[in-house]
């Protein structure tokens, strides 16, 4: 076994042992072995000398890497971890956020950096980093400074970079990032951006007074009702967004997140969809594209919901967490990498699609 097998492997033994679950004892093991060899793959081949992952897009892919890395058992001390983190902070800029000068993603590059920095600062040594962090994506969040006040589609929601249109994906990413770090989920910018997520649900009522779910009022959610609404699914011939699964799971989560419980109407709708859709052979609604976003939002939200089964529209009751995991090892490659054929969204690159995949694993075990 490679040294750094070794390391990994050490670590995850230390830093996860069994608890009381429902998952079985040889599901946790694989787990475990499948987050040792995608571990391995991502140091071995895909970091950099300068500690980066995928340096041509900036450090995004290096923060989820990072995060990936610790969240799956690896010290934060280790020099992989260390080496990415140095290189993340490369890109703190004086305005607080961690992104390339003139990015057009810089929201989205400091949204995924705070969850790294959160990962690795068990000494408290990067308070000053997430908190100027914190408050920039703050600051690029759609509030009452542009003008146009709560009664505005983008109010509330969060866009790749500056005051560029919000989506979900770039709010759940916000959301999760803040809340990771601590901030109180009656804090001003969740509870705006939880009045925007309701907005991206397919559920007609005071939440949402949008024409978009009236055309289609299946309680899932799609990506954005700002412009004239999107969703990545397109449209129903009645003129509605489609829901579809990724941005469904990023939707419940940021609702949990805010505070929501299960016995809000929000949550009841979109629980309802995805029972409706429950699966990890797709990303419903879309497919095999953006398979691997999909199965880490989904092992995120169904892990914050706090319930180890999901019993779907039939009545059947479901173990998640060891079907999720299942999926995801039986798509791991010989390396020990994930990749998708489907080249949407990036995940045709092996650090991408490894580390999302490594982030869902590590939500598989037992809490």
């Amino acid at each position: 076994m490679p040294a750094v097998c070794r390391v990994f492997a050490t670590a995850l033994v230390a830093a996860l042992l069994p608890t009381a679950t429902i998952v079985a004892a040889a599901d946790v093991e694989a787990i475990r072995a499948a987050l040792t060899r995608g571990g391995a793959f991502l140091i071995e081949h895909e970091q950099a000398a300068d500690g980066s992952f995928s340096a041509d897009v900036g450090p995004a892919v290096t923060a989820l890497a990072v995060t990936a890395l610790v969240r799956s058992g690896m010290p934060a001390t280790a020099p992989a971890v260390q080496q990415g983190l140095a290189y993340l902070l490369s890109f703190r800029q004086p305005d607080g956020g961690l992104y390339v000068p003139g990015s057009p993603v810089a929201n989205y590059e400091t949204s995924i950096g705070l969850l790294a920095l959160a990962a690795c600062n068990a000494d408290g040594s990067l308070d000053d980093a997430i908190k100027a962090a914190a408050e920039y994506v703050k600051r690029l969040q759609w509030d009452d400074g542009e003008g146009r006040g709560m009664a505005d589609p983008a109010y509330g929601g969060a866009g790749y970079g500056k005051k560029s249109r919000p989506d979900l994906s770039n709010t759940q990413f916000m959301v999760e990032a803040l809340r990771t770090i601590g901030t109180s989920e009656n804090d001003p910018a969740i509870q705006r951006a939880l009045a925007f997520v309701s907005r991206t649900q397919n559920l007609p009522g005071p939440h949402n007074p949008l024409p978009f779910p009236e055309k289609n009022p299946d309680g899932g959610f799609y990506y954005t009702p700002a412009d004239g609404g999107e969703s990545q699914a397109g449209t129903t011939p009645q003129g509605g967004l489609r829901s579809y699964g990724s941005m469904t799971y990023a939707g419940l989560k940021s609702m949990v997140y805010a505070g929501l419980t299960k016995d809000d109407p929000r949550v009841k709708a979109a629980i309802a969809w995805l029972g409706k859709h429950y699966t990890f052979a797709e990303n419903p609604g879309m497919g095999d594209a953006g398979l691997y976003y999909y199965f880490h939002t989904a092992a995120k939200s169904l892990d914050v919901l706090g319930a180890d089964t999901f019993t779907d529209a039939q009545g059947r009751e479901h173990d998640w967490r060891d079907e999720l995991s299942t999926a995801i090892m039986a798509r791991q490659r010989e390396d020990g990498s994930w990749k998708n054929a489907n080249e949407r969204w990036m995940e045709g690159e092996t650090d991408l699609a490894t580390s999302y995949a490594l982030l869902a694993l590590s939500a598989c075990l037992p809490k």
